[in-house]
Formats: structure tokens, C-alpha cells, sequence
């Protein structure tokens, strides 16, 4: 077996060539279910889109202020929750992967965010959380005939990833005059991300599913401090519509992070041969890009809102231990991202008719991928939509809302792209369903109550 380059197989082989799975070869996943673009700089992000309530309304919420759920994507609107508030979410993912000549479906369940809301005074108001950083989920296998001129010879090329990154975070909002809130959040980020990438070749004489594996294994141990700030306005435009502004900045952030490599060998049945440890403890850093975020919004502080988002984020800035694009040595680009949602109730006092006091949310969004493969752009396209369900128990010091979000979207396409060298590379598209299941708690608490 010809000897295998580490060094150039840790960092050089292109995403397309993780895509590029043969006919019924896209491999098995979990996590999120198999996606390929999580092999990206630290997984795929979080992009910092809030809960439930925002994911109805296409990821929109930057300017709109509400004091049913809790709305932590703009640290500032906490100062508009009224009452101590709870709220979970549990997130759903059905997804279908495919290039031009195969497929594969797969679905996956996890909880999504927990967070505690409190109003401290009639100024201020802080909350805590934990939400997902990024996530890393793929797993993919090309195989490659004739090999080294040899028509007989099979190259299978496999690529695993799993893991990802968490933060638990403390935020606060503080109102600094009639209409100007301003807020902060400090978050602690943690986890850890797992990678493999192994080869095996097959000749006439050696099938190619007797020969043994070599393989590159790393694993990354992120932790750090990430910081960001927001800032609402809210203001009049006659006495029945209002208008809200905000923004958002996540503020450029250095991870430090601790990296173990080795190389393993395996035989055909996946038994351990022999393994060597290239690194142990290696320490460096993870550079992640500023997020800038910025929201506009109508309501008649009634029943209805109006929202419209926009936010950039220069991946084409990501480092990993010096790389850029990270551990993948894939060169990242910056991201663009535009959302327009809303939600109406018909009557939120309703008494005599339950679906009339039901919030229904609606959103649009689009945002570009950090990956142009040939310099092509990839886009990530999707519509929303939602429901917030009261429950009847509600009174004016405890209230129980249920909430569901789903998103439907597609990402990337199944163009086959020509290269350079004259050769052809296949990409990948994801259609996903995201579902998320929302609990929100409401209380008034620190209220004495008289025994008469």
C-alpha cells in the first residue's frame, strides 16, 4: 500500500472531495443529522437566532420587543420582560441529502436552549442561559477507481466529524432614558470537536473491503469567554403604530483550544492495529469573527409586529491554530444573512374563542454559506412559520404558553463543478425540516400576597 501524506490529508483535501460521495455513499450521521457544511471553521453556528419565537418568524427579532418570551438574540429586550419567565425549547431535524446521482434522508432530536429571565427593577433586567454554540456532525466516503495507473485499484476516502460547542451565558438589560435600552452578554464557551479522516486502497489481489485503514484523528478542546452588546430604541409614529430599532455586536472572540492528533491503523473489521501520537496538549486559539446584526420593527403594541433583520459575519477573518478555515484548511468567506417575519393575534383578550388568542408567526429568510466552492455562492434559503399557545390556566400572576416553530429550507445545490484541472467535483444539497417544541413559564414573583 502506497504510504499516505498526513500532514497534507490533516489540512488539503477540498470539501468537495467530502461531498463528492459516490452513488449510494453518503454515510450515516447524528447530532444534526449528517451535514456535510458542518465540517466548515467551528461547525455549523448558531448564528445567534434566538428561541422558538424567533424561529417562527424566519429568525427575526433583533427590534421586536415582547413580554411573553424571552428574547436573549438582542441582550436589550430583556428589559421588556414583565414577569420572571422560564423558557425550553426542544429542536426536531428531519433532513435529505443529495447530489446529482444519490441520496439520503436522516433525523435527529435534541433539547435546544434552557434560559431564566428576571425583572430585577422597573430599569433592569438580566437572564441566564444555555444554548448551542456550533455543532459538528458529518460523515462521508468516496471511492476513487484506477489509482496510480492502475485500473484495478480502488482509493476510499473517508471523513468523520462529531462534537461541537456549547455557551452558558449572563445577560442584562438596563434602560438609560424613555426609549433607549442598552444590553450586554457575557458567555463561557466550552466543548470539544472530534475529526477523523482515513484511507484505504484495494487491488486485485487485495479487495479493497479486506485492505486495512489509516487513518488521521484529531480532537480539539475549546474554552473562552465570548462578549456582546445590543442596543433598542423604541419609538412613535402616530398614536396606533409604533417602530423599534436595534442592534446587535458579537464581539470578535480568541478560543483557546487544546489539540491531540495520532494516526491510527486499522484491519478490515475495524480492530486496532497499532497508533502513534503526533501531538498531545498542543495549545492555540480559534479566531472567530465579529457578528453584526441589525433589526427593524412595526407594531400597534397590541396584536401584531413586523419585523426585517440583516447581519454580517467575515469568516473570510476564521482562524484555527494559525489555519485559516480552521482545522478543515479550507478557506472561508464572510456571510450575509436576511430575514423578514412577523406574528398577529387575533384577540389576545379573547374570552369566548381560544384560537383568537393564539400568536401566529410567518418569516422569510436567506443567507449565504461561508463555502464558494469554484468561487460559486451557496445559498441557505428557507420559510418559517409558528404558533404561541396559551394555555387556558393563564392569570395575572402565573401564565403557561406552548410554543412551536418549524423551519423548511434548502442549502447548497447538486451542480457538478468543473475544476482547474479539468475534473469533476459534485456538490451537495440539504432540504431540512427543523422543528422546535417552546415551554414558556411566566410569574410574578417577590409579590406579597395578603391573607384577609
Amino acid at each position: 500500500m502506497s504510504q499516505l501524506n498526513f500532514a497534507g490529508l490533516a489540512g488539503g483535501f477540498s470539501l468537495l472531495g467530502l461531498l463528492a460521495a459516490t452513488p449510494g455513499a453518503l454515510g450515516q450521521g447524528q447530532g444534526l443529522g449528517n451535514s456535510p457544511y458542518s465540517r466548515l471553521g467551528l461547525g455549523d453556528a448558531s448564528q445567534n437566532l434566538g428561541g422558538v419565537r424567533q424561529m417562527g418568524m424566519g429568525g427575526t427579532g433583533v427590534a421586536a420587543p415582547n413580554g411573553t418570551n424571552v428574547n436573549e438574540l438582542n441582550p436589550a429586550l430583556l428589559y421588556y420582560t414583565n414577569r420572571t419567565t422560564f423558557e425550553a425549547g426542544y429542536t426536531g431535524q428531519f433532513k435529505t441529502l443529495r447530489n446529482n446521482v444519490s441520496s439520503q434522508r436522516t433525523g435527529t432530536g435534541t433539547l435546544g436552549y434552557i434560559t431564566l429571565a428576571v425583572p430585577i427593577s422597573r430599569s433592569w433586567a438580566g437572564a441566564i442561559g444555555l444554548k448551542p454554540y456550533s455543532t459538528v456532525d458529518y460523515e462521508s466516503k468516496t471511492v476513487d477507481n484506477g489509482v496510480d495507473n492502475d485500473q484495478n485499484a480502488q482509493l476510499e476516502r473517508q471523513y468523520r466529524g462529531d462534537g461541537g460547542l456549547a455557551e452558558a451565558y449572563m445577560s442584562h438589560a438596563v434602560r438609560l432614558r424613555k426609549n433607549l435600552v442598552v444590553g450586554v452578554s457575557a458567555a463561557y464557551v466550552f466543548g470539544s470537536i472530534n475529526q477523523q479522516a482515513s484511507t484505504r486502497v484495494g487491488t486485485a489481489t487485495l479487495p479493497l473491503a479486506l485492505a486495512s485503514r489509516s487513518i488521521y484523528e484529531q480532537q480539539v478542546r475549546y474554552t473562552d469567554f465570548t462578549f456582546r452588546s445590543g442596543v433598542h430604541y423604541r419609538g412613535k409614529l402616530n398614536d396606533k403604530l409604533n417602530y423599534n430599532v436595534g442592534g446587535v455586536y458579537s464581539f470578535q472572540s480568541k478560543l483557546n483550544g487544546n489539540r491531540s492528533t495520532n494516526i491510527l491503523r486499522e484491519d478490515a473489521s475495524g480492530a486496532l492495529i497499532n497508533a502513534n501520537a503526533l501531538s498531545s496538549g498542543e495549545k492555540g486559539k480559534a479566531q472567530v469573527p465579529a457578528l453584526s446584526q441589525v433589526g427593524i420593527s412595526f407594531d400597534n403594541n397590541r396584536n401584531w409586529s413586523l419585523n426585517l433583520d440583516g447581519s454580517l459575519q467575515q469568516w473570510s477573518r476564521f482562524k484555527s491554530f494559525g489555519q485559516e478555515g480552521g482545522l478543515s484548511n479550507i478557506a472561508l468567506s464572510d456571510t450575509y444573512r436576511g430575514s423578514v417575519g412577523g406574528e398577529y393575534t387575533p384577540d389576545p383578550t379573547s374570552v369566548d374563542n381560544y384560537f383568537k388568542r393564539v400568536a401566529y408567526r410567518v418569516g422569510l429568510s436567506v443567507a449565504q454559506l461561508p463555502y464558494r466552492p469554484g468561487g460559486n455562492v451557496l445559498l441557505d434559503r428557507a420559510v418559517s412559520w409558528g404558533f404561541a399557545l396559551p394555555l387556558p390556566s393563564a392569570s395575572a400572576l402565573d401564565a403557561t404558553t406552548v410554543s412551536l416553530g418549524f423551519t423548511y429550507g434548502r442549502r447548497g445545490n447538486t451542480d457538478v463543478l468543473r475544476l482547474a484541472d479539468n475534473t469533476t467535483e459534485r456538490n451537495v444539497q440539504e432540504s431540512y425540516i427543523r422543528m422546535q417544541l417552546g415551554v414558556t413559564l411566566n410569574n410574578r414573583w417577590f409579590i406579597k400576597r395578603r391573607i384577609e
